[in-house]
């Protein structure tokens, strides 16, 4: 709803090498690579230029990161060299649009090999301080008992806070009405003046807010409680079993990428991320490191789509 070093033994690095060359017809890198991005400014911007410079001495090629649209970005790497000199790092709303738009250029399986799931950040249910529940089951109870009183913000269509709730509406049985806002401030300030109840907000940004008394936060939204805001209980654990709502962004390649390439780029990926340094100055910024596998990234996609896909079928959500 941003590890340990690997030890790979020569014969290992050496396999993997020739397996690219016999691919390519020489070794990997051989020029820049290029991640493709979100917005300059934005998490991602942030988590891709924190991870350039490790990549950048250990492939001894410059790193370029490229900010694009939601559209933009995957289209482009859609049609890039399966070399693995151009990749995208990007979240939900790359694999989440074809249930929103019509026409989109790019298949978000068949057109991509993943590469790693890189960081997660997990959404957080917060009330205002006047709503009369305390815990996740309270807040369900009231919905149900007051069926079209409760309403909540959203900053843009198809957010992760706008699905994730619809989802929680979907699983609770509850009817709550959306109010859509423009951008994360205007959410915040709309909850915290009383004009909606409630809200999925992104953990670190609402963290200090928790202090003024004027809202109430009543769970996370990750499978399991999250380092951002420790003793907070999950939405699962506390009444609404089998809930899950996690802005998670992931690394991809072009499909057909030499699995070489792919297993290089993994390791050199997972390196970096998992440097103390990095993963604190994610964790600062509201984002958990995870680091996984191409196999993960691949599964937590496919699981997304699924259930973020129905509920936006069966709520009539579209871009256009």
């Amino acid at each position: 709803m941003l590890m340990p070093r690997f030890l790979v033994s020569t014969v290992s690095v050496t396999m993997m090498v020739l397996g690219a060359g016999v691919v390519s017809g020489q070794t990997f890198p051989n020029k820049p690579i290029r991640i493709v991005t979100g917005g300059v400014g934005g998490g991602l911007d942030f988590a891709a230029r924190l991870i350039a410079p490790g990549l950048l001495s250990s492939l001894g090629q410059p790193i370029i990161v490229d900010n694009r649209g939601s559209i933009p970005a995957p289209e482009i790497v859609a049609r890039a060299s399966a070399d693995g000199h151009t990749l995208i790092f990007y979240g939900s709303p790359f694999w989440l649009a074809p249930f929103m738009r019509k026409n989109v250029p790019y298949d978000p399986v068949k057109d991509f090999s993943p590469i790693t799931l890189a960081v997660t950040a997990p959404n957080v249910l917060v009330v205002h301080s006047s709503v009369a529940a305390n815990s996740v089951k309270e807040l369900i109870a009231l919905a149900k008992a007051q069926p079209g009183k409760l309403n909540y913000a959203s900053s843009s269509l198809g957010s992760a806070g706008h699905l994730g709730t619809e989802l929680f509406k979907a699983m609770a049985g509850v009817n709550i009405v959306e109010i859509p806002y423009k951008g994360g401030a205007q959410v915040l300030n709309a909850l915290i003046g009383n004009e909606v109840q409630l809200m999925l907000a992104n953990a670190g940004g609402v963290a200090p807010l928790l202090k003024s008394g004027k809202l109430k936060v009543l769970a996370v939204t990750s499978p399991q409680p999250s380092a951002l805001l420790p003793g907070v209980p999950t939405v699962a654990a506390s009444g609404l079993p089998g809930y899950e709502s996690v802005t998670f962004f992931g690394v991809f390649a072009p499909a057909k990428t030499p699995a070489a390439v792919i297993d290089r780029l993994n390791q050199e990926i997972v390196r970096v991320l998992n440097q103390p340094d990095v993963k604190e100055r994610l964790l600062t910024a509201g984002v958990e490191v995870v680091a996984g596998t191409p196999e993960q990234l691949a599964v937590a996609v496919k699981s997304e789509m699924a259930a973020l896909g129905k509920v936006i079928k069966d709520v009539g959500i579209r871009a256009e």
